[in-house]
């Protein structure tokens, strides 16, 4: 375990994150899974964001990441969100069809 610190305090902070589909639907696969992933690797940097884990069942997501204490975490949260819900509806057409 490293410790993380700016110029006046030192910090370790995780936060576990876990993300269900409406109705609690089951469509998330390997591939959908693999691509939500990706998803959060590509935007994480920008909040200081450091994915630690990533785990799937087919109607929930859990995500363990490190997140420095000035991340806002709720926009974060929220702008993956609705970039993952777009991109998975827009990227794998069948899932519409069960939503």
């Amino acid at each position: 375990m490293e410790l993380e610190s700016n110029h006046h305090s030192v910090f370790l902070m995780y936060d576990h994150l876990i993300l269900v589909v409406k109705y609690r639907r089951k469509v998330i696969d390997d591939a959908i899974s693999d691509r939500l992933r990706e998803i959060f690797e590509y935007i994480q940097p920008n909040d200081n964001i450091t994915l630690q884990e990533w785990n799937h069942d087919r109607d929930h997501v859990h995500v363990l990441f490190k997140a420095h204490p000035h991340s806002e975490l709720s926009m974060f949260i929220n702008a993956y969100k609705s970039a993952s819900s777009r991109l998975i509806k827009k990227e794998f057409p069948h899932i519409r069809k069960s939503l």
